[in-house]
């Protein structure tokens, strides 16, 4: 009988840790588009904001966040995006929104992309932007409307 109860007791304690790993483990906020391991492309997300361009992230600025590597210019464009880092990733992980919108994940890259009503968007390259900026708004209905059933493809 004791030893029933002490294994008893044992796996419980066994539940307990596990539940607890699981419930500490990160959680994906939505799938990335990574090439070579980082998301954005390389670029830094908030350059996008703060700069008003594209500019290479670097390695030794990295953070990492929604299971994703993300790299930056600068430290403090790190500690921005760690502070918040929705307010500055790309939508739909970073896929090209156009593609998005018409239900596709193809990639996106970091020098095409726009800035519209405060969040990021990232296009196959830079002659799909153009398509993309004909109909922003309409593109971003589509996408929205596409993306709940793209994302976990």
């Amino acid at each position: 009988m004791r030893g029933s109860f002490a294994l008893a007791r044992f796996g419980a304690a066994i539940l307990v840790a596990l539940a607890v790993a699981f419930a500490a483990a990160p959680t994906l906020a939505m799938p990335i588009y990574l090439e070579d391991g980082v998301a954005a492309d390389g670029y830094d997300a908030v350059a996008y904001f703060t700069e008003g361009q594209a500019v290479k992230g670097d390695a030794k600025f990295q953070h990492a966040w929604s299971g994703a590597k993300w790299n930056f210019a600068s430290a403090a464009n790190r500690d921005l995006f760690a502070a918040d880092p929705e307010k500055y990733a790309p939508q739909y992980g970073g896929f090209c929104a156009y593609g998005v919108s018409y239900g596709a994940k193809p990639k996106g890259s970091g020098e095409a992309w726009s800035i519209h009503e405060g969040k990021l968007y990232l296009n196959l390259n830079r002659a799909i932007r153009v398509l993309w900026r004909t109909d922003i708004p309409g593109y971003i209905a589509k996408a929205e409307a596409n993306w709940p059933q793209l994302k976990d493809r």
